[in-house]
């Protein structure tokens, strides 16, 4: 009987220290793993998640059965060097956005910048189609637009928009994305809207060709790729956003390559 007794107490002890310890050791598993719960991550709001979720879905299937098998086509039948040489026209054509945005910002660095590289390019480069400011100079293009500039000032992203074609956006890089549009050379041309809508739809298919396939690797290496674009798009920003500079010498190496420095060339 004792020892029925004593072996009724030694399991019921057990059991308790059991549960006692079962219970530290959910409480650390679930601080270990709290850091790495997909919440935490979530960089911008998405409260339209579902309808974001849709707008992707179609501009992924209109990827790689419309946009990507015409890109592959005009990329067999256009020459790399035609295709770069229409980039860097676009590319340039978009340079009064970039300095504007960049002056906006304070950033006289860029500004300056932009300015010199749209005055070389469409000179020497034949109206933007060759980039002797980057091959010759050495002077990269910035990277400004509206929806910086708005971040610049601090005003948040608002929350997670993913737009029909475009792509990831955010609220305020949507509407920075429609003043930007304002500066946009094409829109004072004399063009009719279908006019318009192809040049901006050569523009979409010549990057497509020209780019190495970078949203095929993200399908295929993601479980979830819109999670990992919105995660992407959402580190880029604040990364653009927290670059802005304020410097006055916007001449100063290695912007400008010495030989090449319009200072320099104006003897000051």
């Amino acid at each position: 009987m004792p020892l029925r007794i004593f072996t009724l107490l030694c399991a019921i002890y057990f059991i308790l220290i059991g549960a006692v310890f079962a219970g530290d050791f959910d409480a650390d598993f679930d601080d270990t793993f709290s850091d790495a719960d997909p919440a935490s991550e979530i960089l911008i709001a998405d409260p339209l998640e579902p309808f974001n979720r849709g707008v992707f879905w179609i501009n992924d299937k209109l990827y790689f059965y419309v946009l990507k098998p015409v890109a592959k086509g005009y990329r067999l039948v256009i020459p790399r060097p035609a295709r770069v040489s229409v980039g860097n026209f676009f590319s340039n054509l978009a340079s009064p956005i970039r300095a504007a945005n960049s002056l906006l910002q304070l950033n006289f660095r860029g500004f300056g910048t932009e300015v010199y590289r749209f005055v070389i390019n469409t000179t020497f480069g034949i109206g933007g189609l060759f980039d002797p400011a980057k091959s010759v100079a050495e002077v990269n293009k910035s990277s400004e637009d509206f929806g910086q500039t708005l971040g610049y000032y601090h005003i948040g992203p608002g929350f997670y928009l993913v737009l029909p074609i475009v792509g990831p956006s955010s609220l305020r890089d949507a509407v920075g994305s429609y003043v930007d549009s304002y500066g946009d050379p094409l829109r004072y041309a004399d063009l009719t809207t279908k006019e318009y809508l192809a040049i901006k739809l050569l523009d979409a298919v010549n990057r497509l060709s020209l780019d190495k396939d970078t949203y095929e690797g993200i399908v295929a290496d993601s479980l979830d790729p819109y999670l990992f674009i919105r995660s992407a798009y959402a580190q880029l920003r604040e990364a653009q956003i927290g670059d802005s500079t304020y410097d006055m010498n916007m001449f100063e190496a290695p912007v400008y390559d010495k030989n090449i420095n319009p200072i320099n060339l104006l003897g000051l």
